[in-house]
């Protein structure tokens, strides 16, 4: 029995893809629309960098805390109604977020942030097993429209919240009573509107559905597998390298001597860029024998990207960009196709999606966590570089295993 296998009839129309699509469009907004106003909300709340480091890392941190919610959910109220509720709960912290610092202070800010990224990481976990559900003979190719909505919802976040914010100012300005508030609330704020019009289409998703019985120890055998490690301390290891660039690359970009709406710009189009690689790596990868030579190709550029916006004459800039959203449009949609390639059955698909997600996310808060530490320590970002450098050629030791023509150990008859 699979997490998602018996729910009621399967659904494959024209509505259930578009609702499916539009839930994966905000699965990165709330993180990415964070990083092109953070330094006004740093200037606002009075933020350290370190402080700012733990804004940026607790969405992350809350992707893989929360992804052991997701069968207990299903249980529950099953895998329909648990994306409904994760969609209207985060509607609800997307909209809380920026005001609450009104009322309870900034806590309230870092709060309502660790809300929607757990919501985001329950959602994460179940809708790669409704797609297999779903549409199981179009599983590769639903999989890179599920990634090509996700980039296109952090995509458009990165490159629209300092708009929006500058747009609002004045409105802002003249309605705003203390420092704590300012025009980035309603920049922030306008995201949680994708959240609801994805609940709306996902209501007719409601009809029929059921809780689902799922074995409270399915991923213990995973847990003794080496495979099974490798491919999730791989998902870890390049998400937080995602996510550092998710919160911090405006910031660097800035302080490099970019204006901020330039920033964001660059954000946004490298996040673009990644559909190419998200639709082209895993096509690739599926028909060679192994996958290490791919896993090594992107993990590469991203590398050389980083470094390339870190240190390079800040002129070539839009260069790194580039090479940078291909080489994460690679990472993510391969460690995804991780997931099927390296699971014998559906059943153990699903749990090690949740393993990979739950400790592969919690690992990867750590990144952008330790670049406000790391900033806050020496003042400046070079020693950035070593960081990064050392996060992705961790990520290319866990790909030379998790890449190999082999899987993990079955799931089905586990305790």
């Amino acid at each position: 029995m699979t997490l998602l296998s018996t729910s009621a009839m399967p659904r494959r129309g024209v509505l259930t893809l578009v609702a499916l699509l539009l839930v994966a469009i905000n699965l990165r907004p709330a993180l990415t629309s964070v990083s092109p106003v953070l330094g006004s909300i740093a200037e606002a709340l009075a933020l350290s960098p370190s402080w700012q480091g733990i804004l940026t890392t607790l969405p992350v941190l809350f992707l893989g805390l929360a992804a052991p919610l997701a069968p207990k959910l299903v249980r529950r109220i099953g895998p329909e109604r648990s994306v409904f509720a994760a969609l209207v709960v985060l509607a609800l912290a997307l909209l809380a977020r920026p005001y609450v610092v009104t009322t309870v202070g900034t806590a309230g800010l870092f709060l309502g942030t660790a809300v929607a990224g757990g919501c985001i990481g329950v959602i994460g976990v179940l809708l790669p097993g409704i797609v297999k559900r779903d549409f199981p003979r179009r599983v590769s190719i639903m999989t890179g429209l599920y990634t090509v909505a996700l980039n296109l919802g952090a995509s458009a976040a990165a490159g629209t919240t300092e708009p929006l914010r500058q747009a609002l100012g004045g409105l802002w300005q003249n309605a705003s009573q203390g420092a704590s508030t300012g025009p980035w609330q309603g920049a922030l704020a306008f995201w949680l509107l994708p959240a609801v019009i994805a609940a709306l289409f996902w209501l007719p998703q409601l009809k029929g559905t059921k809780p689902v019985r799922v074995p409270v120890r399915r991923g213990a055998r995973l847990r003794h597998d080496p495979l099974a490690w490798q491919v999730s301390l791989f998902m870890g290891l390049q998400s937080s390298l995602a996510y550092i660039v998710f919160g911090w690359l405006p910031t660097i970009l800035q302080d490099r001597g970019l204006a901020a709406v330039t920033a964001g710009l660059a954000l946004s189009v490298s996040i673009l860029l990644q559909v190419i690689t998200a639709i082209l790596a895993p096509w690739i990868g599926s028909r060679m024998r192994d996958q290490r030579a791919v896993l090594i190709g992107v993990m590469t550029l991203t590398l050389i990207g980083l470094l390339g916006c870190l240190y390079a004459p800040i002129a070539s800039v839009w260069l790194w960009i580039v090479i940078l959203g291909l080489g994460q449009g690679g990472t993510f949609s391969m460690a995804l196709t991780l997931l099927a390639l390296r699971a014998p059955d559906a059943t153990t698909a699903a749990s090690l999606s949740a393993m990979a997600q739950g400790i592969g996310y919690t690992l990867a808060a750590m990144g952008p966590l330790l670049v406000g530490v790391l900033h806050d320590w020496s003042g400046g970002w070079n020693v950035v570089g070593f960081l990064v450098s050392a996060i992705a050629l961790a990520a290319l030791v866990m790909a030379l295993g998790a890449g190999r023509d082999r899987q993990v150990a079955s799931t089905l008859g586990a305790d």
